[in-house]
């Protein structure tokens, strides 16, 4: 039988396994640089745990301000779209099942998922581009 512990520290477990595979799955080129993880001040963050394996994957730890919800507004957005052309569209067999087709939807957003606002170009193509010219 679990505890509320042993619960508790079950779900920041199985949810800081998934943040940091889908952080692996998009920044794999990132890892050992000075990559800084921003978020909210919610629960998880603020978990020991959480905050050493993201010391000992090399990544710092930025939360927002207080009461400052323009601070995530990009990833909110991002969380909008993840729900709506992912989440809502199937039901998930398993974790793994989840975490492959999470896998699959973070390689679209990022390279073919095109975005009016990056002039018609998925993100990474943008983000190139910009780093190309600067």
């Amino acid at each position: 039988m679990l505890t509320g512990t042993a619960l508790m520290n079950e779900l920041v477990n199985e949810l800081n396994e998934l943040k940091l595979l889908t952080m692996a799955a998009t920044l794999d080129d990132l890892y050992g640089t000075d990559l800084i993880l921003h978020s909210d001040q919610g629960w998880p963050y603020q978990h020991k745990q959480y905050y050493r394996m993201l010391r000992e994957k090399g990544i710092r730890q930025s939360m927002s301000r207080k009461g400052n919800c323009l601070d995530n507004a990009v990833i909110e957005n991002f969380f909008g779209l993840l729900k709506s052309e992912l989440l809502y569209l199937q039901e998930f067999h398993s974790m793994e099942h989840f975490k492959q087709e999470l896998i699959a939807y973070l390689d679209y957003y990022n390279n073919r998922r095109i975005k009016a606002k990056l002039k018609g170009l998925p993100p990474a193509i943008h983000r190139q581009q910009a780093l190309s010219a600067a």
